[in-house]
């Protein structure tokens, strides 16, 4: 159904549809009344290319990831609930790829989008941060950590430090640690935060017990086997996300051990599928959710011309973690 379409069944001409659809003056409150019917009825939507063009805004702002997994599907939520009152409509974009073999795919997103489609960007664990272009962008929790442009991320380092403490408290010493991707930012603070519990504590890390599980689960089940088949096992293990850490889980049935009678593990994000996992996966929980919500309402603060600040008055929303107890851990 396009405009002409809907000009021709209301007996008008398209240059009348389009001043009633755009809210402007220059016709009659009877022939608006007529042709929002005809609107109605027909179920007519105005092409967001084509209101770029006139107004060079579409009221629409773009959520770009890499793909669609349960960290992104988190964020994606905090946007959608705080997109309400705005004025602004939301885009869900994936960029089609995995980002460890997609280096840039931010940049192609945004120049698919920004300016035709969307009027601003939040960008899902980018791998480039200057990815800024056309349109104003907030980066969630960037591979290289935050830079010039507007950064919303979680505590990493306080995090793991709870989680290695948890372990600790239990008992437990000789600790493996099971990392996420080499080159992130999230990986690099969350094995410092383990690193640096385990110091405090006077607690040695065995080089043989530190992995990297690549933060997916084909990636980290092999470093799982590794540490579980390890000659001097481990009592515990700290995962730097959730999919790892039921990964691990998967792992320890596999060989005949019990979680947490033979081999207590701890995981990071608190993602929905980590209270379903069996058993019930205690974890670090970042605030995901809040942090899209926080994304939201700085980039409609840039997008309306508010100064590029967060509320403290930097460009960088850091918001704090939480360690989350349930069945996956018990004392030595």
């Amino acid at each position: 159904m396009t405009i002409t379409d809907v000009a021709r069944l209301a007996g008008v001409s398209a240059a009348t549809v389009s001043k009633v659809v755009n809210g402007r003056y220059g016709v009659s409150a009877r022939t608006v009344e007529h042709v929002r019917g005809v609107i109605e009825e027909v179920g007519y939507e105005s092409s967001l290319v084509a209101r770029s063009l006139r107004s060079h805004r579409t009221n629409v702002i773009g959520i770009l990831v890499a793909e669609f997994e349960p960290f992104s599907t988190e964020i994606i939520k905090g946007t959608a609930a705080a997109i309400s009152g705005t004025g602004y409509e939301l885009l869900a974009y994936s960029g089609g790829g995995r980002a460890e073999e997609d280096a840039g795919w931010e940049r192609r997103s945004l120049s698919r989008l920004g300016g035709t489609l969307i009027d601003g960007a939040i960008l899902v664990t980018p791998t480039v941060v200057g990815a800024a272009g056309a349109v104003p962008v907030v980066a969630i929790d960037p591979h290289a950590g935050p830079s010039d442009l507007p950064t919303v991320d979680a505590d990493n380092v306080r995090g793991a430090v709870l989680a290695t403490e948890h372990l600790l408290g239990l008992g437990h010493r000789r600790i493996a640690f099971l990392g996420g991707r080499p080159g992130l930012e999230s990986s690099r603070l969350r094995e410092e935060g383990f690193r640096t519990a385990m110091a405090a504590a006077g607690a040695p890390v065995d080089p043989d017990l530190v992995r990297v599980g690549g933060y997916r689960p084909q990636t980290a089940t092999g470093p799982a086997h590794e540490l579980l088949a390890h000659p001097d096992r481990p009592s515990a293990v700290f995962a730097a996300n959730d999919v790892s850490a039921i990964a691990t889980m998967g792992v320890a049935r596999e060989l005949g051990l019990s979680v947490p009678g033979d081999l207590s593990v701890v995981g990071f994000d608190n993602v929905p599928e980590s209270v379903l996992a069996e058993p019930p996966l205690t974890t670090v929980s970042q605030p995901m959710q809040a942090m899209g919500t926080s994304a939201v309402q700085l980039l409609v603060q840039l997008m309306n011309g508010s100064p590029e600040t967060a509320p403290d008055g930097g460009t960088h929303v850091r918001l704090p973690t939480e360690l989350v107890v349930r069945g996956s851990t018990r004392a030595l």
